[in-house]
């Protein structure tokens, strides 16, 4: 944390000591210790905006240069009060700072005017105070847009889409942009592809609800994405049909070589990616760096064949850190105690299993013969937290 007094902007801390609301600005202020280096260098020929954004809201300053140029204010009477409406609605500091950052021009926004009423509007729907800020904090544009002509319109055409109004909150905040786009041209015919395609509403509803993104993109890159996986085999009755289509849309051509590459590193082969594509498309929407995290955990670690997992690709899902390491300890303690062997109980549904299973199954079904099996687990669950 840093002194309040900036010396090298006297100017900006002299008007917001002016201010009725200078106890929140000095909150931030003491703060956003990441901008110390940029105050301590800032000349005194940045304009008051520039300081602003830098010592209240946590901004470097290269960016507050640039965000200055389409949001300028002289005094900090506006800028101060949007930040306390923030304050009393529930948002953190690091919220704010990521808010403003996200949509410099809020600060210039009338709180009780513009800003309110789109949270009244999110509340009134049943979205609870911390997804509010989520939604916010993730799509700050939201504040200012229309509440009438954009925001409404956009909720009640995906709620008419999806015909519910939990799972259209869902949506929204899983991609809070949902309600910035004009859906009647971007959403609405990339459906109707899908539907040409053969694809049933309630797997366009799956996709919708938990891959918004997806449809936000033209109709011929749509289209594109949608005839790939028709030519791949995909039946489009499955649900794997619109994930395979979300695989594709999430990555260009590029990427996709990309991890291509990263598995035949392991011995696959284009016919086994493809397989493995068919079976969980999920396993080529991860990063090359897990993917070889993963595969040299199984085989180096485990003494897995490569193939074992190309025909289990989900298992490619599977959190590293969370599941993969701490069973895998549990069951080497196990077999190096000689309490199970390899045929008694398959790895791989130990690590494909619920939590609960897994618990009452393995941990616990053991707890005499290996009073530390939960401790152990719990130490490898520890690291990964």
């Amino acid at each position: 944390m840093y002194s309040l007094i900036c010396k090298s902007s006297h100017h900006i801390t002299s008007s917001i000591r002016a201010s009725p609301t200078h106890s929140l600005c000095f909150l931030q202020t003491h703060l956003f210790s990441s901008s110390l280096s940029s105050t301590d260098h800032t000349p005194n020929q940045h304009s008051f905006t520039v300081n602003y954004l830098v010592n209240a809201c946590g901004f470097p300053l290269e960016k507050a240069l640039s965000a200055s140029k389409y949001t300028n204010f002289e005094t900090p009477n506006k800028p101060d009060s949007v930040l306390e409406f923030f304050g009393n609605h529930g948002f953190t500091k690091t919220q704010v700072s990521k808010l403003i950052r996200g949509s410099p021009p809020v600060l210039l926004c009338n709180p009780e005017k513009t800003l309110l009423p789109k949270i009244d509007f999110l509340k009134s729907k049943g979205v609870s105070s911390k997804d509010v800020i989520k939604i916010l904090s993730t799509g700050p544009t939201i504040l200012r847009r229309s509440l009438e002509n954009q925001i409404i319109p956009s909720f009640d055409l995906l709620k008419k889409l999806i015909q519910s109004e939990e799972k259209t909150i869902a949506a929204i905040k899983r991609f809070p942009g949902l309600l910035l786009f004009d859906l009647d041209t971007c959403l609405l015919p990339n459906i109707e592809i899908l539907r040409e395609a053969g694809v049933p509403d309630a797997n366009i509803v799956v996709l919708l609800t938990y891959q918004p993104r997806a449809f936000m993109t033209s109709c011929d890159k749509f289209r594109e994405s949608v005839e790939k996986v028709e030519e791949m085999g995909f039946n489009p009755l499955r649900s794997k049909f619109v994930l395979a289509v979300h695989a594709l849309r999430a990555m260009s051509k590029l990427k996709w070589e990309k991890k291509v590459e990263a598995y035949k590193k392991w011995g696959w082969s284009e016919d086994e990616i493809l397989v493995a594509f068919g079976k969980h498309p999920w396993c080529m929407t991860w990063s090359e760096d897990k993917i070889a995290r993963v595969m040299d955990f199984f085989v180096n670690n485990m003494g897995w064949e490569s193939s074992l997992v190309a025909n289990r690709p989900v298992l490619m899902s599977l959190s590293f850190e969370k599941r993969i390491v701490p069973r895998c300890a549990v069951y080497q303690a196990l077999f190096s105690k000689g309490l199970i062997k390899k045929t008694d109980i398959s790895l791989v549904k130990m690590l494909e299993s619920r939590e609960s299973w897994f618990l009452e199954k393995v941990v616990n079904g053991y707890e005499e013969e290996a009073p530390k099996l939960l401790k152990l687990y719990k130490e490898k669950l520890a690291l990964a937290n």
